[in-house]
C-alpha cells in the first residue's frame, strides 16, 4: 500500500500560510471541486513539478481572485487597500506562497523516511493569470477550504494520475501490493475533512517513557574563533563579525547536537524558525542519546 501523504500536505499548506500571512490558519475541508463556482472568476495558475526518487508528478495550483487578493494583502501586512482584481504583484505573491508550500511539503515528507517516497523536491515551473473557465477542462480537481481567522478561502489543486494513490485520503484511490509483488489500484472512500495529525513514524514502545523528557532546543546564528586578548578588549557597542553568511541556513541544536537547519521567520511579532532540513527519526534518536 502506498504511503498516504494527505495529512502532511494539509498541515504544510495551513502552516505555511500561517507563517507567511501572520494569521491563524487551518484546512477545514477538502472536497472535489464544483467548477461552476469559479467559471466567472479569474484564477492564478501555478504549475509545480515534484520529483520523487522513482517518479515525477505535476500539480497545478489554482488560486481564485478571492484568495489571491487576500493573500497579497496579508503578505504586505494588511496595509493599503484590498485589491478587487488579480495583477502581476498578486501573481508574484501567490508564486512565492506556492513555492513555500511545496518546499515545506517536500521537507516534511523527506523527514518521515517513508520506504516508497524519498528524496522529493519541488520546483514552480510557471505562474499565469487565467479565466476560471479553464477549470472545466481539468480533472482531479480538489478544493481546500482554508480558514484565516474569520475568512474562509479556497485553494484549488489539480493532481495528476500518478500521485493520486499517495494522497488517498483526498482522492479515494490507493495502491495495494498483490501476491506477485505488483502494485494494483484500489478504491477507498475519500474523506471530506482530513485529520490534523501527520503520518507518524514507528518508534519502539518503551520510547514513550521518555516523551516528556525536556531537551534544550537552540538555534545557532553563527560561530567565530577569537583570541582571549580580543575578548578582554570588547566593550559595549563592539560589533563582532561572524563567519556565517546572511543567506545561509541557521543550525538547529538539541542539547548542543546539530539535528537540522532552518531559517528565521516572524510569527506574531516573535522570532520563529522554519525547518528546512532535519535528520530522520533514527538519526535524531541516536544523536540526542536516546
Amino acid at each position: 500500500m502506498a504511503s498516504d501523504l494527505s495529512n502532511i500536505f494539509k498541515d504544510e499548506l495551513s502552516n505555511t500560510l500561517e507563517q507567511l500571512l501572520s494569521k491563524s490558519s487551518q484546512v477545514e475541508t477538502v472536497n472535489s471541486l464544483n467548477v461552476e463556482n469559479y467559471i466567472s472568476s479569474q484564477v492564478i495558475e501555478a504549475t509545480v513539478a515534484f520529483d520523487f526518487k522513482d517518479i515525477s508528478s505535476t500539480w497545478i495550483f489554482y488560486i481564485p481572485t478571492i484568495s489571491a487578493t487576500k493573500f497579497e494583502y496579508l503578505m504586505l501586512g494588511g496595509l493599503g487597500d484590498l485589491k478587487e482584481h488579480i495583477d502581476d504583484e498578486i501573481t508574484d505573491a501567490v508564486n512565492e506562497i506556492v513555492s513555500n508550500i511545496s518546499g515545506s511539503f517536500c521537507t516534511s515528507v523527506n523527514a518521515q523516511g517513508f520506504p516508497d517516497v524519498s528524496s522529493i523536491k519541488s520546483e514552480v515551473k510557471s505562474s499565469t493569470i487565467l479565466e476560471g473557465e479553464i477549470l472545466s477542462s481539468k480533472s482531479n480537481l480538489f478544493e481546500f477550504t482554508v480558514s484565516l481567522d474569520e475568512d474562509k478561502l479556497p485553494v484549488i489543486i489539480c493532481f495528476d494520475e500518478i500521485i493520486l494513490p499517495f494522497i488517498s485520503s483526498i482522492t479515494g484511490k490507493e495502491v495495494v501490493q498483490n501476491t506477485n509483488n505488483s502494485l494494483t489500484p484500489a478504491h477507498v472512500e475519500p474523506s471530506s475533512s482530513i485529520s490534523n495529525n501527520t503520518a507518524s513514524v514507528q518508534t519502539p514502545k518503551n520510547l514513550e517513557l521518555l516523551y516528556n523528557v525536556k531537551l534544550k532546543l537552540s538555534v545557532r546564528l553563527g560561530t567565530k574563533i577569537v583570541l582571549l586578548k580580543d575578548i578582554l578588549r570588547w566593550d559595549v557597542g563592539e560589533i563582532i563579525e561572524l563567519e556565517q553568511m546572511v543567506n545561509e541556513p541557521l543550525e538547529i541544536l538539541v542539547n548542543g547536537i546539530k539535528i537540522g537547519e532552518g531559517e528565521a521567520v516572524i510569527v506574531e511579532g516573535k522570532f520563529g524558525l522554519k525547518i528546512k532540513s532535519i535528520g530522520n527519526e533514527k538519526f535524531k534518536l541516536n544523536q540526542v542519546g536516546l
